[in-house]
């Protein structure tokens, strides 16, 4: 295997690796909400394609407005009025109410058979120009 090709592979697997870290990541922040979870409603301040900002108030009073954002904020508009979980012991971590990791399937594995069909594209061009380049048998 040519170093080109080799780090073809390497870059593939290295967002690969990203995209798993993402979903585990994700589940794992579930799975901290899910076990010490609060609900609360939350007033969405600013959203972007890959954030929204949102404030919401504990029961003990407190206003958060996690610097993270709210995870999952899909289909959300400012001004909107939105209920959240919420882990107690740490209540920046905060999620739109009903929603879980399993949002994060799709664009994470849209992203592994992207990067695995362009790479995959890379490698033939490749095989196809290093084949070019061997030298002919004498005939």
């Amino acid at each position: 295997m040519t170093r080109l090709r080799r780090i073809v592979v390497a870059i593939a697997i290295g967002i690969s690796v990203i995209a798993v870290l993402l979903i585990a990541g994700a589940v794992r922040d579930d799975l901290t909400i899910g076990g010490d979870e609060g609900r609360a409603t939350a007033d969405v301040l600013t959203v972007t394609p890959m954030f929204a900002a949102v404030s919401f108030v504990t029961p003990d009073g407190v206003t958060h407005s996690p610097q993270l954002g709210v995870l999952y904020p899909t289909g959300l508009a400012a001004g909107q009025r939105i209920d959240v979980e919420y882990a107690r012991s740490k209540p920046d971590l905060v999620r739109v109410a009903g929603r879980d990791a399993r949002l994060a399937l799709i664009p994470a594995g849209s992203l592994v058979v992207v990067t695995w069909l362009v790479a995959g594209g890379l490698l033939v061009l490749l095989r196809r120009s290093d084949r070019r380049r061997e030298p002919q048998p004498a005939k």
